[in-house]
């Protein structure tokens, strides 16, 4: 009888194994046998299914950017709708009605939000994890706060000896003129005007200006006045700025609302007998809604605006614990963490034992149908060798009855 029972439930992994021999990411399960001895019933045998979690299946392209497989160790981290945490190597996920990444289960792929800025994996769990999603109708707009001035001036340019560019009067001169674009808080675009004006030997004036803010927009004087002016001065033997310089130039411009502070880094500035030369950047971000979006390796949702810009939205994380073929298994091919599993370890793609995430890229079911066809042939096998001791066993019964009467 115990015969019967383990083989039965061998033949049920059998079959469960060539059902989901498709299913992605599927384990496929293992029936192990071992001697069974009852006081005083005799002996006979117990079957134990078990889970070769730990096993990866074989790799297969696909064409969907959302499709997503690990190389090597780890869990994608998911949740049901009830938010109760699960970890799958069923990485078929889809964007769902909301823009979140769902898979074929239904479970949602969480991760952690660089909306604070780069996020750190909470090692021992699942606090801070939040669902991904991946489209966005909002649009993207960042304020400018600081920038860089970078170049060189000409130590051989005449000074200026009447009013320079602070005097901000229709006879104000200047050596050089360059202008930066900054952002408001909105995303518009605001233009500068720039002037470095030769004073003295080593000695530079640096003045600001709004451009839509010149005369006929060329020229001085400027009708909001100046923003911010500061004088830079240079070391003749290292032909960059001394030890008592400035080194920024920082202005307000309160026509906007809020006002926009700016300060720019003039640290980089040098002064030799080439022409004057200025570049730089400045951060901020114009209005932009989401084009397209990303994963790269490390498991990072990057977003492409419409104006070409991107920025990091979440970074996926992984998990994996001592023993995951001791998981507890729930529906839709995910996997339950418990006391015999160990205790879980989240963190990222490509760091410490966690393997990589592969886009356009699915793992398949870790299943070998030939095997499991002689697996089945060898339990129908054993299951009929079994039934013919037990018919074997009652007819002897029956016989003995019968000398019995």
């Amino acid at each position: 009888m115990s015969g019967l029972k383990a083989q039965s439930a061998k033949l049920s992994s059998v079959s469960d194994n060539v059902s989901n021999s498709s299913t992605t990411g599927y384990k496929r399960s293992e029936t192990e046998f071992s001697s069974m001895v009852t006081a005083g019933e005799g002996s006979g045998v117990s079957s134990t299914t078990t889970y070769t979690i730990s096993e990866e299946g074989s790799y297969e392209s696909t064409s969907s950017d959302t499709d997503l497989a690990i190389n090597g160790d780890g869990f994608f981290v998911v949740q049901d709708e009830s938010g109760n945490v699960f970890l799958t190597r069923a990485g078929d996920f889809t964007v769902d009605e909301n823009g979140y990444l769902v898979n074929s289960a239904g479970y949602t792929l969480l991760g952690y939000s660089y909306e604070n800025g780069e996020p750190a994996s909470v090692i021992n769990g699942f606090d801070g994890l939040e669902p991904v999603k991946v489209t966005d109708t909002s649009v993207s707009a960042s304020a400018s706060t600081s920038g860089e001035l970078t170049g060189n001036l000409d130590s051989g340019a005449t000074a200026v000896t009447g009013d320079t560019a602070s005097a901000n009067s229709a006879t104000s001169e200047y050596t050089y003129k360059t202008s930066i674009i900054a952002y408001d808080n909105a995303g518009n675009s605001i233009q500068y005007d720039i002037y470095f004006t030769k004073t003295s030997d080593n000695e530079w004036e640096v003045s600001a200006y709004r451009t839509d803010e010149a005369t006929d927009e060329t020229s001085f004087p400027y009708s909001g006045g100046l923003l911010g002016s500061t004088t830079i001065t240079f070391d003749s033997s290292t032909n960059e700025l001394d030890s008592s310089s400035s080194t920024t130039l920082s202005f307000t411009d309160s026509s906007v609302d809020p006002t926009l502070s700016l300060d720019l880094d003039l640290s980089s500035l040098t002064q030799t007998g080439a022409d004057s030369s200025i570049g730089g950047d400045v951060n901020g971000a114009a209005a932009a809604s989401v084009s397209s979006v990303d994963i790269d390796s490390d498991g990072n949702i990057v977003a492409t605006y419409s104006d070409g810009s991107t920025s990091n939205l979440y970074k996926i994380a992984l998990a994996t614990v001592p023993s995951p073929d001791n998981l507890t298994t729930v529906d839709g091919t995910a996997y339950q963490v418990n006391a015999a599993s160990g205790t879980v370890v989240v963190g990222f793609a490509n760091t410490g034992s966690f393997g990589s995430i592969e886009t356009n890229t699915l793992e398949s079911s870790n299943v070998d149908l030939a095997d499991e066809l002689t697996q089945m042939i060898v339990a129908q096998r054993s299951y009929t060798a079994n039934s013919k001791v037990f018919q074997t066993a009652s007819e002897m019964l029956d016989t003995l009855t019968e000398l019995k009467r």
